[in-house]
């Protein structure tokens, strides 16, 4: 019989604990463009400071713009609008999270009706999610996507509607969070996770490191 011996580990020291978010920004700070939590909660899970301030950038597709395009050109416009309200030294990261199945574009649900809707035609399929990121620094503007491929067990009515009921769908491109409730209906993932829940983390680390921002 094989047993393993479980010990105590000394906790790591305050200091230590802190240096995982003791960025080197080039004495400047990294700025949120978002009001999201869950954007806030992925950066400080991953140890990265930073400073949220929301940005007032009109959502609207335009007319012959592909879902990469539009979530790109959001994410710039997300940094752009906030970067003019800080210093040269400072940087802006933008991000916009965009659903997709069939080339059609799910943004927000609208109201509860709207909810039930695009879960059905999430229902039983695969679809795309693809986050824009915008990284704007002194003399760069870096502009990237990560898109990652969900899968969905075949809904029924009774679950769409206590899903509506609940609320978790409003709010969520998609009307749906994979970190919530909607995660005992997915059964393949294709990419980044954390893309789903509105931040491409991996991806936005290696753009900080390519800039000489962090370890």
């Amino acid at each position: 019989m094989f047993y393993v011996e479980h010990r105590a580990k000394p906790a790591p020291a305050a200091s230590q604990i802190a240096n995982y978010s003791q960025v080197n920004y080039n004495s400047g700070m990294l700025v949120l463009a978002s009001s999201s939590p869950r954007r806030q909660e992925l950066l400080r899970n991953a140890g990265i400071a930073f400073t949220a301030r929301p940005a007032d950038v009109a959502e609207v597709l335009r007319p012959g713009e592909g879902p990469l395009d539009y979530a790109q050109r959001l994410a710039r416009d997300k940094a752009r609008a906030v970067r003019r309200q800080f210093t040269a030294s400072d940087l802006v990261l933008g991000a916009d999270t965009v659903v997709v199945v069939d080339q059609r574009i799910l943004e927000k649900p609208a109201d509860a009706a709207d909810a039930a809707r695009m879960l059905r035609l999430l229902s039983g399929r695969t679809h795309q999610v693809t986050t824009g990121v915008c990284l704007i620094g002194a003399g760069f503007e870096d502009v990237r996507a990560e898109t990652t491929e969900v899968a969905f067990v075949r809904l029924t009515e009774e679950e769409i509607a206590m899903y509506v009921a609940h609320g978790e769908p409003m709010g969520k491109a998609g009307a749906y969070a994979i970190q919530g409730i909607a995660s005992r209906w997915i059964c393949r993932l294709d990419g980044c996770y954390f893309n789903v829940v509105g931040l491409p983390v991996p991806l936005v680390c290696r753009m900080l490191r390519e800039h000489g921002i962090g370890s």
